[in-house]
């Protein structure tokens, strides 16, 4: 049933004491209202045949919630009598009625249940007090119920100048109350509710709430209109912009972008298969709503490829000994490199420049000056430098980028460098390639094989621009540190080239040309207040560096300058000269000890020469014999390969014990310990084999080793010395340590073409094919033994 409508109350009509009841599900009909029904439900009809035939008179009684069928015990004990007001049948059966509200009433006893319901029900006349408060009440209730009908789009004018004409406060309730959105229980709470007042307060509670929900939802739909209202007013004036702009014969914001995107196209110089797919793409961006979430990434794509250097290329520099002196201005020595990259230059020069970019590997203990070389040859040719630290770097996709369809996605570093780089044809420098990581991300260092391969680079390959780039002009330079970590693949497509460390002499040049101009500068200082003579730089090489390269160098020279800068700044005047004897007052106390050759001859001490990924370096073995069982012990932390050279020095000495006047048996009443200093280093490889051999041999014959020789070698049972690596940085190591005769393999002559020619003139060299030849030149005969040395 539905509410429609309000009829004056008929003065006191007589409301009989038994009246049929007809249920009316979830709908409520208070006094006063007019209610339409419709049903065609049986005993519906039957109830209002009935009510007709007699005095036209129903109790209608709402349903509880939740309860299953209309009988008399599932309904509200309270509900309204009503009068037929009009009743009319149509010809399938159901019937139409008006039914108008007269009274509130309480249904007492069921009187009959079949065919229908029918009961006693006794008038309920409700309480009311004329006041002030009633009055005002009824007021704001009425002005509550005026902007309700204004905000509900459901609700006529007519239904609030009703409202407002009422003089009865308690039909004002019940009007209300049958108009505004309630549930079943509020309307029967508010039936149910004989005190006019307190019907009053309740309906203004609820009237108040359907107002907020109204007013929140007026709210809402105002802004949607609103939004809706200013994006339509947008496209009007946007379509507006267009017609005009079409009438002055000019473009749109847009249409001028996608204009300026297809010039540069066309000026970028794209190779084929790349001008196809920018065109393809702006194609698709043409046709693209600029609020499209691929509209930005279509855009980003197109600017990559239009900005990618394609055709332009820097012009070099062909002079040779142009480039020659400005590789010798910036760079002490580095003959190899330099020479390198003269050659590439002069080959260029008569193939009139087409030619591929070399791909040189710069291995090299740190400071040597691998990065600041790449540099220079990017200066000596005339090209734009690039550098690319690979050091760390762990995931495939920082090469070769990522897919577009990713978030975010970028092209690789290479691509973004050569962007950087605005030219085709760099000095790509790409630092640390030993240091590259793998992970479950992908190898790197796979991803750079096809970079640095001169037969597939030049249709380079970015996931992100998924056209292929040409790399074939540009000259790679890698630099590491070691070469055994480069995967044997990629060293494999390098041409690698060897930096090895610096002389005492070549460090002083460099102290001098580069070092010492640039911590003054950096220190705020000139020539004119501090002067470095050269016994000090040799001072600081020898006793405060221990390094192949010069960076420890430079900081150690630094720290002297801010030294004498403190001193500048706090007013001390003229030239300050750092001689040999001062370089303690600035520095402390030496770091490393430099003459070793002063000291005295040792039994079972020999002086071993050692390659470290810093350069060469001097050890030294200690044998012992002691009284025991025939085991052998070794100790400073060495590695299998070490541990097998002692073991194969043991079995030699046992072999030649006749020879070198020992007892048969010797080995079955002693132990022998070999020790390495210093014990926390871990140390490994062959070439320490003739030193333990010296050093053993020493300790078992207590003949001394003279401490004027170092030595190098890998030894066999038989006792030939094999050839070793590293033969450069161990004679330095040597020449620094101020030992002036080495023993090497007699293979590794062609190795001292390397060392620089001042230190193979200041060093005797003992070229070696057996161990004999060693324990000869090495061994001083056993009279000659110090009391000290006895051990």
């Amino acid at each position: 049933m539905t509410h429609h409508g309000h009829e004056p109350k008929e003065a006191h009509q007589q409301i009989p004491e038994e009246l049929p009841i007809l249920p009316s599900g979830d709908a409520i009909v208070f006094p006063s209202m007019v209610a339409p029904m419709a049903s065609d439900n049986p005993m519906t009809v039957q109830i209002i045949d009935y009510a007709a035939a007699s005095d036209k008179m129903v109790g209608i009684f709402a349903q509880r919630p939740n309860a299953e069928g209309a009988t008399p015990t599932n309904l509200y004990p309270i509900g309204t009598a009503a009068v037929i007001a009009r009743m009319f049948r149509l010809p399938d059966g159901s019937i139409r009625a008006l039914l108008q509200g007269l009274e509130r009433i309480r249904l007492k006893e069921v009187t009959q249940k079949e065919p229908f319901g029918k009961g006693k029900v006794e008038v309920l006349l409700e309480t009311e007090e004329k006041s002030t408060e009633l009055e005002a009440l009824a007021h704001n209730l009425k002005s509550l119920f005026q902007k309700v009908v204004s905000l509900s789009p459901n609700l006529p004018d007519e239904i609030a100048i009703a409202a407002q004409s009422m003089a009865e406060s308690g039909a004002l309730a019940d009007f209300i109350a049958a108009h505004i959105n309630l549930s079943l229980e509020e309307r029967q709470q508010l039936l149910e509710t004989l005190d006019v007042g307190e019907r009053l307060k309740r309906i203004t509670a609820l009237i108040n709430r359907e107002l907020e929900l109204l007013e929140l939802g007026s709210k809402i739909q105002s802004q949607i209109k609103g939004e809706m209202e200013k994006g339509q007013r947008e496209y009007y004036l946007r379509e507006q912009l267009k017609a005009i702009q079409k009438e002055l014969g000019e473009l749109d914001e847009r249409s001028v972008e996608i204009n300026e995107l297809k010039a540069q196209i066309e000026q970028a110089g794209l190779p084929e298969v790349a001008r196809k797919e920018a065109e393809r793409e702006l194609d698709r961006l043409a046709k693209m709503p600029p609020q499209a979430a691929e509209y930005s990434v279509s855009r980003t794509y197109l600017d990559w490829l239009v900005t990618l250097p394609w055709n332009k290329s820097t012009q070099d520099s062909m002079d040779v000994a142009q480039a020659a002196r400005i590789l010798d201005e910036d760079h002490y020595d580095l003959e190899k490199p330099k020479q390198r990259i003269l050659e590439y230059l002069a080959v260029r020069q008569l193939k009139n420049g087409e030619m591929r970019g070399p791909i040189l590997c710069f291995v090299g203990p740190p400071g040597t000056g691998k990065t600041s070389l790449g540099q220079s040859i990017a200066r000596a040719m005339g090209r734009k430098f690039v550098r690319l630290s690979l050091g760390g770097i762990r995931d495939e996709a920082e090469i070769r980028g990522h897919r577009r369809t990713y978030v975010g996605a970028l092209p690789g570093r290479i691509i973004q460098s050569m962007r950087r780089a605005e030219s085709n044809n760099p000095v790509f420098m790409l630092d640390e390639v030993d240091k590259i990581g793998a992970d479950f991300r992908g190898d790197p260092a796979a991803a750079l094989l096809e970079v640095l391969d001169p037969e597939q680079n030049f249709a380079f390959s970015d996931h992100y621009l998924d056209v292929p780039f040409d790399l074939s002009k540009v000259m790679f330079i890698t630099t590491a540190n070691l070469a055994d970590p480069i995967p044997p693949a990629l060293l494999d497509r390098m041409e690698t080239l060897e930096l090895p460390g610096y002389t005492e002499i070549e460090k002083l040049h460099i102290a001098r040309k580069y070092l010492i101009p640039r911590q003054l500068k950096e220190n705020g200082l000139t020539a004119e207040n501090l002067e470095f003579q050269d016994e000090a730089v040799l001072a600081i090489v020898r006793s405060y560096t221990r390094e192949a390269g010069v960076r420890n160098l430079e900081r150690e020279i630094g720290s002297v300058c801010r030294k004498v800068a403190s001193r500048a700044a706090q007013g001390e005047k003229g030239k300050i000269a750092i001689a040999a004897q001062d370089v303690a007052e600035h520095l402390g106390p030496p770091h490393f000890r430099y003459e070793m050759a002063g000291e005295a001859d040792e039994v079972g001490v020999a002086t071993g020469l050692a390659w470290t990924p810093v350069g060469g370096d001097v050890l030294f073995v200690e044998a012992a014999v002691v009284p025991g069982k025939g085991s052998l012990t070794l100790t400073g932390k060495l590695g299998d390969v070490m541990q097998e050279s002692a073991r194969a020095a043991l079995t030699y000495a046992r072999s030649r014990a006749r020879e070198l006047n020992l007892p048969e048996h010797f080995y079955e009443k002693n132990d022998i310990h070999i020790h390495v200093p210093a014990g926390a280093i871990p140390k490994d490889g062959p070439s320490a084999g003739i030193t333990m051999t010296v050093a053993l041999v020493s300790a078992l014959t207590r003949r001394p080793v003279s401490k004027k020789m170092a030595m190098t070698g890998e030894i066999t049972l038989r006792g030939k010395v094999l050839p070793v690596g590293g033969i450069k940085d161990k004679v330095l190591a040597a020449h620094r340590a101020g030992i002036r005769k080495v023993a090497l393999p007699k293979e590794n002559e062609k190795d001292l073409a390397e060392v620089p020619e001042h230190v193979r003139q200041e060093l005797q060299f003992l070229l070696v094919e057996h161990a004999d030849e060693v324990l000869e030149a090495a061994l001083e005969s056993a009279e000659k033994e110090p009391a000290s040395a006895a051990r």
